[in-house]
């Protein structure tokens, strides 16, 4: 939203277009600022980006292999006073997964060659009485 407010604020201004986009005008302007000037990010952000360079270093350390659980207790190992959830949420948004050991799980092999059973209820699955299907 903000790419097309900054392409058309010269021909219509902010306000006009926020009042018909739902946005209001002071979280554009807001947005905008944070974008300027990295101080005024939250402090959730400010962390985050510290905490996404750990975290990489730690992954990468170990040949990225490590999984959330394995990352997390390494950075708490090293002193950091962070949640699982939020090395779960960081790595997920950086895109770094853990290796999953052994082979999935294969239940069923379907026989695409076989034929399908007829179908002898015709799809109703509604009786009007026992022992009718």
């Amino acid at each position: 939203m903000k790419a097309f407010i900054d392409a058309h604020r010269d021909a219509y201004g902010v306000e006009p277009i926020c009042r018909v986009l739902p946005i209001a005008p002071s979280t554009y302007h807001e947005h905008a600022a944070r974008q300027t000037d990295p101080s005024r990010l939250p402090a959730r952000a400010k962390r985050d980006a510290v905490l996404k360079g750990e975290v990489r270093r730690v992954f990468n350390e170990n040949f990225g292999v490590y999984g959330v659980r394995k990352v997390w207790r390494q950075m708490q190992r090293e002193g950091f006073d962070v949640a699982r959830c939020t090395i779960s949420r960081l790595m997920k948004a950086m895109g770094l997964k853990g290796v999953v050991r052994g082979r999935s799980v294969r239940t069923t092999i379907a026989d695409a060659s076989a034929r399908c059973p007829l179908d002898r209820v015709n799809r109703v699955f509604k009786a009007p009485r026992p022992n009718m299907l």
